[in-house]
């Protein structure tokens, strides 16, 4: 060990060599980048802004609409980067996320977070500077609940899914908001569908994974309800909240009858899954109730855009 003020040697040709090499071999696969930003959820959050956008008289196709995704979309992937790397350790105990990037050793911590605050402070200013402040206002307040109040909640309450549902929601009030430059009830109805879309959704992938859950030291509800009352009756409320909330749009006039009467019937069929599984509450109900969730937010997004599309048809 060097003395304290000691200059160390300058390096050679081969040690310098050597650390290069090292430096290249720490860098991890574009594939775990890329998984790091959970393109999946990534995309949901851009078509549910972009929904918002569109709903709100935004054009389609405009750079408008364009910056408004990448911001969301640069704040989404932050999220999610920054999620796994605190919880990487809890990861490491789980089945389902063992092979994480993070947990499995293929990406360094420190690179993660980097990567995670770079991505996330590069969208909120893409969109505060591109877009408008509302909208980075919001997504900032996405990614602090999501980053700072769901995923240390999760290892203290089962609340944590209503709080992690409150960031879910907020997309599509963010591209409506980056058109009209404001919040009214057309955009809180969005976000309330998104929100109790989420709940039985998220209960159900509790419920498979409960086992999971619970050796990651996470009181998820199904957890801490082995029986699984508490858990169907949480769905069967929340599916029941979904029909009536999912109806709004056709009241507050941003949507027709054909909106009306397809989210009326999907909301009753989710809610029918719900009702199944609250009454079986097993496994195959659960995976039933999950496989409806997300056949049925795509389902009632494009029913509401194709009512979007008939009207603007019918106008003269």
């Amino acid at each position: 060990m060097a003395p304290a003020g000691a200059v160390a040697p300058a390096a050679g040709p081969v040690e310098a060599a050597a650390r290069g090499r090292l430096s290249m071999a720490t860098l991890p696969a574009i594939g775990d980048v890329v998984e790091m930003t959970k393109p999946g959820i990534t995309l949901m959050v851009a078509l549910t802004t972009a929904l918002g956008f569109l709903l709100a008289g935004g054009a389609g196709l405009s750079w408008q609409l364009a910056a408004t995704l990448l911001g969301t979309g640069l704040v989404a992937s932050g999220a999610s980067v920054l999620n796994q790397f605190w919880e990487r350790s809890s990861d490491a105990l789980m089945r389902r996320t063992a092979g994480r990037p993070l947990p499995a050793g293929r990406m360094d911590p420190d690179l993660a977070l980097l990567l995670g605050v770079a991505l996330a402070v590069g969208g909120l200013l893409e969109l505060a500077l591109a877009v408008n402040a509302l909208t980075a206002a919001l997504g900032a307040a996405a990614l602090a609940g999501y980053v700072f109040a769901y995923t240390p909640l999760k290892k203290v309450s089962s609340l944590a899914t209503v709080v992690g549902a409150v960031p879910g929601a907020l997309p599509p009030m963010m591209g409506w908001c980056a058109v009209r430059g404001e919040i009214d009830l057309a955009a809180w109805a969005l976000f309330g569908i998104l929100f109790f879309w989420q709940m039985p959704h998220f209960l159900a992938i509790a419920w498979l994974c409960r086992e999971d859950y619970a050796r990651a030291g996470f009181p998820m509800l199904p957890v801490i309800d082995p029986g699984g009352t508490w858990t169907a009756r949480q769905s069967v409320l929340y599916g029941a909240a979904l029909v009536p909330v999912s109806l709004l749009p056709s009241l507050l006039g941003v949507a027709g009858r054909l909106y009306f009467g397809g989210a009326l019937a999907l909301g009753l069929a989710y809610f029918g899954f719900c009702l199944a599984f609250a009454r079986r509450r097993s496994s195959p109900a659960a995976r039933r109730q999950m496989l409806a969730s997300l056949l049925y937010l795509p389902a009632v997004l494009a029913v509401l855009m194709l009512d979007r599309l008939v009207s603007a048809a019918a106008l003269p």
